[in-house]
């Protein structure tokens, strides 16, 4: 039996993240496994509540650097109530956004350094990366038009600027060259059924009965 995996989903928004990351529950599902489906910032009671207050754009200003603290509390919170136990436990996890967001969204989306990140990231959760990320891959233009589709006002991510996530994209797909064996790119602009099929292709080698 394979040991528990640590799945990541990342993208910008309107990429599908919610989407596919369901169709991955029910995948797993299929092989006998119980994976926990959830997301950063959130997961906890505790979690979601750091996530509201990241996500209003009804309270006062949040310098890049606060609303990173914010980020990491809350992933902490995260990884210490809901992924460490699931994973010790032998549960994959399937988690929507991860560290690869906090460097694309505050690192190369508010200019917050590379230098804080990774002294956070180190901080919190050590040498605990994913098995494997998902980069669920989009044009600005695209995500943008599947997220005005959405009911209800933007939230404060949602209501940036098109050239604050040409940032976040570029950062995403330059950490995803960096680092092929752990994050691979999909095609997110395709059929939902042909991303599924184009995401479960990219976890075949971590799923039961997988050659070793």
């Amino acid at each position: 039996m394979k040991p528990a995996q640590f799945i990541t989903l990342e993208g910008i928004e309107g990429a599908g993240k919610s989407t596919i990351a369901h169709a991955l529950q029910t995948e797993l599902e299929q092989h006998g496994l119980t994976p926990l489906l959830t997301r950063e910032p959130g997961g906890t009671p505790l979690a979601e509540r750091m996530r509201e207050l990241l996500l209003s754009r009804d309270n006062e200003a949040l310098s890049p650097v606060a609303e990173t603290l914010l980020m990491f509390a809350a992933r902490a919170v995260h990884l210490d109530n809901a992924v460490r136990p699931a994973l010790a436990a032998g549960r994959w996890v399937i988690c929507d956004r991860f560290t690869d967001a906090s460097y694309a969204y505050q690192g190369a989306g508010r200019g917050v350094s590379t230098r804080l990140l990774g002294q956070l990231a180190a901080a919190v959760h050590g040498d605990l990366w994913p098995s494997r990320t998902l980069l669920l891959d989009v044009p600005v233009d695209t995500g943008l038009e599947r997220t005005r589709q959405r009911a209800g006002a933007p939230d404060r991510f949602e209501a940036e600027r098109p050239a604050f996530f040409e940032r976040v994209r570029s950062a995403y797909l330059q950490r995803a060259a960096a680092d092929p064996g752990r994050i691979r790119v999909i095609d997110a602009r395709l059929p939902a059924v042909q991303v599924v099929a184009a995401c479960r292709a990219a976890l075949a080698d971590l799923l039961p009965g997988a050659a070793p």
